[in-house]
């Protein structure tokens, strides 16, 4: 029974890949200032668009926004709505976040921030982590559908 799953489970990959090879659009986009990173800001498959994760930075000040949770939540949106907009989306047309948070505890204050940028509520996943880049408190990464 094992092998008969497996079988049938390696027939619809290899049909799934070579309909995706011949018939998917795939663009790697990249941000202002974000040429050098080792990460494409967005890429656009056919007519969905994979955000790379996002946080509360402030390009102007060169550093992540200070007064914790709450302000990094708003400046990590506030970033993502000006790459949605850049590569033709925006923030009504997000259909998924995950949502990463150096302390499970903030969840709460940071939900509160976050639910004022959507007017639609996209699916969403969250969880604590160990620690995120830049010492940053969130990190949200989004997939959006572009017209």
């Amino acid at each position: 029974m094992n092998k008969l799953i497996t079988i049938l489970c390696a027939t619809v990959l290899v049909g799934c890949n070579a309909s995706v090879d011949q018939e998917t659009d795939v663009e790697w986009l990249s941000a202002p200032g974000n040429e050098g990173m080792p990460f494409s800001a967005a890429v656009r498959v056919d007519n969905l668009l994979f955000l790379s994760g996002a946080l509360g930075y402030d390009a102007e000040a060169g550093a992540l926004v200070a007064g914790g949770i709450g302000p990094e939540t708003k400046k990590t949106l506030e970033n993502i709505s000006e790459t949605l907009e850049m590569f033709g989306s925006s923030m009504d047309k997000v259909v998924k976040c995950t949502v990463f948070l150096a302390d499970i505890s903030e969840w709460a204050a940071m939900n509160e921030v976050y639910v004022t940028f959507f007017p639609n509520k996209p699916a969403r996943s969250a969880l604590g982590s160990s620690g995120l880049a830049l010492g940053a408190r969130t990190e949200i990464e989004c997939i959006a559908v572009v017209d």
